[in-house]
């Protein structure tokens, strides 16, 4: 496949780029420093600029947002997240995932014990912006598919996950490795099983 990731320089982003590029894949990383894993196509720029996204997204099959928030901008994460959708829906380009974060939209209930309370609590704004970020998507008519992971951690990957809707038995953990999830999200890219539904990811 062909692969565009939007915040591909660093984080779950970046894993993503590495472990697609070893399956076989051509990925191409769009990100503001234009870092990105060795051998990787790159692209510098900003995010919500229409003209950049669209010369990210050209040609793929797949976008996969992984953005973070920015500093005094505030909800960063919903305004990448438009300009990506619009570029999508413009150039035909369908298959979309997008990091949001458990705790985003109805998904508090797969916390386990309090953490879904100190969660909406502590993590007030950024949830807001992800609340956003998962609007755009959800109305956005493309084939998209949400994944909500857990806290984030650099420990040793585990080289598994757990991936829940709403709903479904179980309770998710407090924390995934970066790798994981993005082995977890590069799964979730050739199943269409996946499109049109939220996933809580967690180890």
């Amino acid at each position: 496949m062909k692969i565009t990731v939007i915040g591909g320089s660093q984080g779950t982003g970046a894993q993503l780029a590495s472990l697609a590029q070893a399956a076989g894949h051509q990925v191409k990383v769009l990100s503001r420093s234009g870092r990105a894993p060795s051998g990787v196509s790159t692209l510098a720029g900003d995010a919500t600029n229409p003209e950049t996204v669209s010369a990210a997204v050209s040609g793929a099959d797949a976008v996969v947002v992984t953005v973070g928030g920015a500093k005094g901008v505030p909800h960063q994460r919903a305004a990448v997240t438009r300009a990506v959708v619009k570029a999508m829906q413009a150039q035909g380009v369908r298959r979309l995932i997008v990091q949001s974060s458990l705790g985003a939209g109805d998904s508090s209930s797969q916390l386990p014990g309090p953490l879904g309370l100190i969660t909406r609590v502590a993590l007030a704004k950024p949830l807001a912006d992800h609340n956003e970020q998962e609007s755009a998507v959800t109305g956005s008519g493309l084939d998209w598919t949400l994944v909500r992971p857990t806290g984030l951690t650099d420990k040793d990957p585990a080289g598994t996950w757990r991936a829940l809707e709403v709903g479904s038995e179980g309770k998710l953990g407090g924390s995934i490795h970066r790798r994981d999830l993005a082995a977890c999200m590069l799964e979730i890219l050739t199943d269409d099983s996946t499109v049109g539904k939220a996933l809580g990811v967690s180890s």
